[in-house]
């Protein structure tokens, strides 16, 4: 993975823990109470020109939520995208070109009482 994958995580991490009021875990700790955000895989791809090394990086998140129903995933969701959607994020070493919302979705977990949200953002850097 290259730098700017690790400087646009923390960047997302930062954000993300200083707007909600739910935790944003990097590494879920075995028994966290839910609700929480969770950061999930990414994936970077070349998408540089003659003249930078830009790389586009698709960066996935999910909510856990054990509330009866779909509003606090639903809602969660919401937040998420309203926190980082077109946002100009700070990268270090790099310049965060463009954040966008790709998808996100919802749905029971296989226990039936979990919810299980998953959002995805597109990103585009370029190195400083």
């Amino acid at each position: 993975m290259s730098n700017a994958s690790w400087e646009l995580q923390k960047a997302v991490y930062d954000t993300l823990a200083g707007m909600l009021t739910v935790p944003v875990y990097d590494d879920v700790p075995q028994g966290a109470a839910m609700p929480y955000v969770a950061i999930g895989d990414s994936t970077i791809a070349p998408a540089g020109s003659k003249t930078d090394d830009g790389e586009d990086h698709s960066l996935t998140l999910h909510v856990w939520s054990q509330y009866a129903g779909r509003r606090e995933t639903k809602e969660l969701l919401g937040q998420i995208k309203a926190a980082l959607h077109g946002r100009p994020l700070v990268l270090s070493g790099h310049a965060l070109v463009r954040l966008r919302f790709d998808f996100a979705s919802d749905f029971a977990d296989v226990d039936e009482q979990t919810r299980h949200g998953v959002i995805r953002f597109a990103a585009l850097t370029n190195p400083d």
